[in-house]
């Protein structure tokens, strides 16, 4: 066979009405067609799509929406709750915090599992009205989800039959209790769902069978329709606002045929809501071989329940590449496959073949080419660090607003996980309580506002947003993402730098790697070279170096006997630079004289004061990994403060988050992870409310515990070796149309 490399690489091309099977579905390719030209485009759907909507759409800005990570999951006997993990259970000061930020529309759970966990004659929403009515004092307009990623109270499960009538049951009580509630997304993602419990078996009942799947995604689908005409008899201009995950498969030449397969099945949600699911379409055989009646697919064609909004969630790994040369695999990748095949699943960002064909924008026009109905993103979120957040969030929101210039009628964007999510780097399988921040860090108590929460709130104030970290792209359109590159250098002209003063080799090397990695240009800068005027040459230096931020190591204890730290901050703050100065060690009452002086100088400063309890191993014996350099003999602790890579992180987390104040990073034996915490001058806890900090321009106060790189499958991540899930691994396989494998 060719490598797919000599093939040429072309955008998906559109196919007229006659190359289409049925209605509004898109042909299969013909023989000898690449993957890079299946996917045509079916007529848009304009059956549901009044014209005022598509008027309206012309004369109204994109909104910002937000929502609340809620899913509620069973794993054999044991339950996962979001909503209690992140703590949103018990603070009623959220969606205060939220109201402050400009968000008006809020994703909110008022979820089958909490409310009637028992019986379906049981049910009790005391807590869901406290805060449905807090909702409507703060002017919030809530989107109702009543199922998401679970499969039910204990009472019933995916496979019942009798699920869409009790569902259905359930969302009339709903609507009956919170009338004046008109938008709802009954069940989030049920393809999904219906992949990773009835596919992968990761979530109850566990199941491995293309029956399972098939009758899970067809009882949810069925489950939704019931529902909406049970709340629409109680309230008649109910909306529903159908959500789902959307990627999608790249291949090379050999595996057209599978990459074909799931990018028909990754529509069947949608399609079964509209009624498209007739004996026309690929996987109307495929499902009725599967155990659904057809009596069952005609219902959907002859009463369909069209969204009236389509929700799009995409993540950094939605797109998938199908790949089955070794040659080409990461060192360690492990392959899946189908009957035919053997292949691993990999993120089609990381492949260069492709990379013009992946991202938010593709997915979403898409969506509208197929559809023509209005859009709207609802998950947005990237699991990273706060600069790649940033930068997913800048792209996303673009990405939005330039279908809109063309004609698309897409809505709103959506902040994900407002209050951050828990453990989802495994699918919620493992209790590593790996959390991943949002708007809002819960670590701090009250949660404080990130960079991501400062954004959001330009965005919903002015609908754009600006910071000196979006010069650089995501780390998804660098080179550096690609399997096996071969280079670490980075395309950063013209971007603007952060300034690290240090003499430290310890210090400055892995903090200068850690940021060069993060897309954040690090320059240099040797205390030694400035000593004749420091602040004077530093602002020539900053100057030089387009830098926007300055780090000063402070692990000389002659910097706590001088003056010169308060006139760099003096310096710094007149030149509307930030400034962060870093202290290892215990700090003696000389450390503290001199934070004060730093702050007295310059408010907007931030200091981060490093301590360590007595560990048994420093960087050098692993604790940091394979490589670190020596110990630098300045501090005895040194080596054990800085050798974890999250110290790192977490210190340009908080460069990125422009906070300032006084911060102190403590780690001990017990955890791999520092614990940041804001303190007042002496040594207390700082417990104010983070939207109430005296900000200086654009800055929120808000920190965050760094992640160490995640990788994960819904959010995505800074590039790494690590390995991703193979999708296909689990599926077990059955003869489909033209040929394709399921």
């Amino acid at each position: 066979m060719a490598d797919c490399q000599r093939q040429p690489v072309r955008k998906p091309a559109g196919l007229s009405d006659r190359q289409r099977e049925g209605p509004g579905v898109p042909a299969r390719p013909s023989p000898g067609q690449s993957l890079w030209q299946v996917g045509g485009r079916a007529k848009l759907d304009r059956r549901f799509a009044p014209i005022g909507d598509l008027l309206r759409n012309a004369t109204q800005g994109l909104e910002l929406w937000g929502g609340l990570e809620c899913s509620i999951v069973r794993i054999k006997q044991t339950w996962r709750n979001q909503v209690v993990e992140t703590g949103h259970l018990t603070r009623d000061t959220d969606l205060d915090a939220v109201a402050a930020l400009g968000i008006r529309t809020l994703r909110y759970p008022v979820l089958w599992e909490q409310v009637s966990p028992q019986s379906p004659q049981e049910a009790d929403f005391t807590w869901h009205d406290r805060r449905m009515a807090q909702m409507r004092r703060l002017g919030i307009t809530p989107m109702v989800g009543l199922l998401h990623h679970g499969s039910g109270p204990a009472y019933t499960r995916l496979l019942d039959p009798r699920f869409p009538t009790l569902f259905a049951s359930y969302a009339k009580q709903v609507a009956e209790r919170y009338p004046d509630v008109t938008d709802f997304t009954p069940i989030n993602e049920p393809l999904t769902t219906a992949r990773f419990v009835g596919l992968y078996g990761h979530w109850y009942p566990h199941k491995r069978t293309m029956r399972a799947f098939a009758r899970m995604l067809v009882n949810q689908c069925r489950a939704i329709c019931d529902a909406m005409k049970a709340i629409r008899s109680v309230t008649p201009g109910a909306r529903l606002i159908q959500t789902e995950d959307l990627g999608r498969v790249f291949s090379t030449p050999l595996l057209a045929y599978q990459a074909d397969y799931e990018n028909e099945r990754r529509w069947l949600s949608f399609d079964l809501l509209h009624g498209r699911v007739d004996r026309h379409h690929p996987w109307h055989s495929i499902l009725i071989q599967n155990g659904i009646a057809e009596t069952e697919l005609d219902a959907f064609c002859d009463d369909p329940c069209p969204p009236d909004i389509i929700g799009i969630n995409h993540y950094a790994t939605s797109d998938r590449f199908l790949e089955h040369r070794p040659a080409k695999l990461p060192v360690g990748m492990r392959f899946g496959g189908n009957r035919r095949h053997r292949y691993a699943d990999l993120e089609a960002l990381r492949v260069k073949e492709v990379e013009d064909y992946v991202g938010p924008e593709a997915r979403f026009r898409e969506t509208w080419e197929r559809y023509g109905r209005p859009m709207a993103i609802t998950e947005c979120h990237h699991g990273s660090t706060r600069d790649e957040q940033l930068r997913w969030l800048d792209e996303t929101w673009k990405a939005a607003k330039n279908l809109r210039a063309e004609g698309v009628d897409i809505r709103a964007v959506t902040i994900w996980a407002l209050f951050g999510l828990m453990d989802w780097k495994s699918l919620l399988l493992r209790r590593d309580f790996d959390y991943e921040p949002g708007a809002f860090d819960i670590r701090s108590s009250p949660p404080r506002l990130t960079a991501l929460g400062r954004a959001a709130s330009e965005l919903a104030g002015r609908g754009s947003f600006q910071h000196p970290v979006l010069d650089m792209p995501g780390w998804w359109r660098r080179g550096q993402r690609h399997y096996n590159h071969s280079t670490l250098s980075l395309d950063d002209e013209g971007a603007r730098s952060v300034l690290v003063l240090s003499e430290a080799t310890d210090f400055s090397g892995h903090l200068l790697a850690t940021a060069r990695h993060r897309g954040l240009r690090p320059v240099f800068l040797s205390a030694t070279s400035i000593n004749a005027a420091p602040a004077l040459m530093l602002m020539r230096r900053a100057e030089e170096a387009r830098a926007w931020s300055v780090i000063v190591d402070v692990s000389d204890e002659a910097w706590l006997g001088s003056t010169t730290a308060s006139s760099i901050a003096m310096a710094c703050g007149h030149a509307g630079l930030e400034v962060s100065f870093v202290l290892g060690g215990r700090v003696s009452a000389e450390g503290h004289r001199f934070e004060r002086e730093v702050l007295r100088a310059n408010r907007q400063a931030l200091i981060l004061r490093c301590e360590v309890e007595p560990a048994e191993a420093d960087c050098r014996e692993g604790g940091a990994g394979e490589g670190t350099p020596a110990a630098s003999p300045v501090l005895e602790s040194e080596a054990a403060t800085f050798g974890h890579a999250a110290l790192y992180q977490g210190l340009l987390d908080l460069l990125v988050d422009r906070d300032c104040g006084l911060w102190q990073a403590k780690m001990d034996q017990a955890h791999s992870r520092p614990s940041f915490t804001k303190v007042d001058l002496a040594g207390a806890e700082d417990r104010a409310d983070p939207l109430r900090h005296e900000p200086r321009a654009a800055k929120p106060a808000a920190v965050r515990r760094p992640l160490i790189l995640p990788v994960v499958h819904r959010g995505g991540a800074v590039p790494s070796d690590a390995q991703p899930q193979n999708e296909a691994e689990d599926e077990t396989p059955a003869l489909a149309v033209g040929g394709a494998l399921g």
